[in-house]
């Protein structure tokens, strides 16, 4: 609903000004132009992310995605203690980070609704600590292997694609540190204030 208020707002303000300084065929034509422009985006992307999600399906039949799963649950049981109590909500969220961590992106986020949604059934309208960090380390995920970034980059005509790693391994792994330490310490500062 508010989205929808901001791209009207946003659509309003620009015809008005626009209007205002007489260039109304320059706000109509880059219009056009950008609806041009994201349509081609979106259909150069299409094939690559079909790829990426075939490989995420691949993986999962071959039981790769369960492998990385086993991975992680050892980490998580220490980072959200509460929801691996629960063996469909651990699930839920080691399938997020698996995701996650080879940059599906489109693939990880149906998987964190699902273990947010399962975590949110004890909060009583109020987010808990773990469901927060299940947030941040979502947001700040670390991506070996940046698919989406990479299918965007190579949809714009990129000849080496994943050039990026190193810059995305740094500053994944920086801002997972960031957030884990940030959610630690307020959750510290809550449980003081009790």
């Amino acid at each position: 609903m508010a989205m929808g208020w901001i791209w009207t707002a946003m659509i309003v303000l620009s015809l008005g000004f626009g209007l205002a300084t007489g260039n109304l065929d320059a706000v109509a034509q880059a219009a056009m132009s950008g609806a041009n422009s994201a349509v081609e985006l979106s259909l150069s992307m299409a094939g690559v992310v079909c790829l990426w999600s075939g490989v995420m399906e691949i993986m999962n039949t071959c039981g790769i995605s369960d492998g990385l799963s086993r991975l992680f649950r050892p980490l998580l049981r220490r980072l959200l203690p509460n929801a691996s109590q629960d063996p469909q909500t651990l699930a839920a969220v080691c399938a997020n980070a698996s995701a996650n961590l080879l940059g599906l992106g489109n693939a990880a986020t149906p998987l964190g609704i699902r273990a947010a949604r399962r975590m949110a059934r004890n909060c009583d309208g109020v987010a808990s600590n773990e469901l927060c960090l299940l947030v941040v380390l979502n947001t700040a995920s670390i991506q070996l292997l940046p698919a989406t970034i990479a299918s965007v980059r190579a949809a714009a005509g990129s000849a080496t694609p994943f050039d990026i790693l190193p810059a995305v391994w740094l500053s994944s792994i920086l801002s997972v540190s960031a957030g884990l330490a940030a959610a630690w310490l307020l959750s510290r500062r809550e449980r003081s204030r009790l």
